[in-house]
């Protein structure tokens, strides 16, 4: 039989794993589960030990198994879940029916190619994971590497080879605690969206509006608002944000991006763990739960991430605010949509739990803060010119409005009104100068052409440098 010693340091770590996993180990799994964040009840317990005996054998590069994310959010959407009445789908049918008239309208944003979608709080869940993955997975790749690089630093020495040939290993069993907080967290955001396009950026397929009827039953409840105006309301805003996303094909990426590229510039704060290792006690777990829940492990912005946030709270803000415009005058006809639509901006301005949540697992807040400027400056542009000369700001990124445009439209809502008149503006030194430089290339390419194969660079009507010049 081979010598104890001579086994992998890898398979050592791998089998005491198993240990742990299979209950013959000192600590409780459920205050892994606090630690973690997750529910301690024994269905989550099981269901966590279950995802990490899956990372535990398929753990040979260190990628996280994002299907961790999806099974817990599920669980949790279907824990309270309500299936879809005959008479909620008859009403949101006939709700998305008149909504698309209506928003017809007021805008001549291009109609949807889909026909909208009832889904329950799980199918809401499944639809939108692989943005909220794409979206969380830088940061759960930090948390993993800072994870494993302390634990090595923290190691005792008998321990270090052990480590230090796992570490593939605990970055997978690392992510698989991250995947199942972030379907925790998109769990709970299932019990409370009532839309495709609530939290403002765009999780379904492109083309896609969908509705969470179970959601928006509870959104109603206390209103004192008849249902059918609520359902009204809400599936107009659905449309229109869906719209606007079909229209605007660049947007959908750009937002994304823009949240990813915040997203990789986070680094975790490695003295915040190292102290954390070194204090923790396996029997009180809450610290290190409020550490993963409370954004503590993500250090402060860096410039670049505030430039970036900037830059996503103003877009966020003007899909938000352009939504508010074209719904609020759409519904014009709906005796309490002003009631409705003041709920909305509260429950933006706000938020919900998981949404929260989300901000402090990631570090970004989806709520867009100059939510009421942007709209009232969406205001005064159609006021001003109208809804075809607004929307055609969506056209492309390099003519949306500003932060600037944003605090004053003036200037922008004379350039509209210019255009509009077939008056051509005078250029800025931004457009004098991509105009040299297209001129230049033009006389470069039209230069290419000209020459012969055989050409050396010599004009063939201009005389060589041996020839004698024209007489005069």
């Amino acid at each position: 039989m081979p010598d104890e010693s001579d086994k992998n340091p890898e398979d050592e770590f791998r089998d005491m794993l198993r240990q742990f996993l299979a209950g013959n180990a000192g600590i409780d799994p459920s205050q892994l589960a606090g630690a973690a964040g997750l529910p301690g009840d024994p269905a989550s317990v099981n269901a966590m030990l279950s995802q990490l005996r899956n990372a535990l054998q398929g753990a040979g590069d260190g990628s996280i198994n994002w299907q961790a994310a999806t099974d817990q959010a599920v669980t949790i959407a279907t824990a309270e879940a309500a299936p879809i009445s005959a008479e909620q789908r008859a009403a949101l049918d006939q709700a998305f029916s008149i909504a698309a008239l209506w928003l017809d309208d007021v805008t001549g944003i291009t109609e949807l190619t889909s026909v909208p979608k009832l889904v329950t709080r799980a199918e809401w869940a499944r639809a939108t994971m692989p943005v909220w993955t794409q979206l969380a997975e830088p940061v759960a790749t930090s948390i993993s590497d800072a994870l494993t690089r302390v634990l090595r630093e923290q190691a005792p020495d008998e321990f270090q080879g052990m480590v230090e040939n796992a570490g593939a290993l605990l970055r997978s069993i690392g992510g698989a605690l991250f995947a199942m907080q972030l379907g925790q967290v998109v769990g709970q955001l299932s019990t409370e969206v009532v839309s495709g396009g609530d939290v403002g950026i765009p999780l379904l397929d492109d083309n896609q509006a969908a509705i969470v009827p179970q959601n928006v039953s509870v959104f109603g409840d206390g209103l004192d608002i008849p249902d059918d105006q609520v359902q009204l309301y809400l599936a107009v805003r659905e449309i229109a944000h869906a719209r606007l996303f079909r229209h605007a094909r660049w947007l959908r990426l750009h937002l994304i991006s823009s949240i990813t590229e915040f997203a990789r510039g986070i680094s975790i704060d490695t003295d915040r763990l190292e102290s954390l290792a070194d204090g923790f006690d396996p029997s009180n777990p809450e610290e290190l739960r409020q550490a993963m829940v409370d954004g503590s492990l993500i250090p402060p912005k860096t410039d670049a991430q505030l430039a970036t946030l900037g830059r996503l709270e103003t877009i966020l803000a003007l899909v938000e605010g352009w939504v508010d415009v074209v719904t609020a005058r759409a519904t014009s006809r709906l005796p309490k949509a002003d009631a409705i639509a003041e709920m909305v901006r509260r429950r933006r301005a706000t938020g919900g739990p998981a949404e929260s949540a989300f901000s402090t697992l990631v570090g970004l807040e989806l709520r867009p803060r100059r939510l009421r400027e942007a709209a009232a400056m969406w205001q005064q542009i159609t006021d001003a010119v109208g809804d075809e000369q607004r929307d055609s700001l969506w056209e492309h990124p390099d003519v949306i409005p500003t932060s600037d445009d944003i605090d004053d439209p003036s200037a922008l809502i004379a350039r509209l009104e210019a255009r509009a008149r077939g008056e051509v503006p005078e250029p800025d030194d931004f457009d004098t100068a991509l105009e040299n430089l297209l001129r230049g290339e033009e006389n470069l390419l039209r230069g290419e052409e000209n020459a012969s194969p055989d050409d050396t660079g010599a004009s063939e009507k201009g005389p060589s440098p041996d020839e004698n010049p024209p007489a005069v």
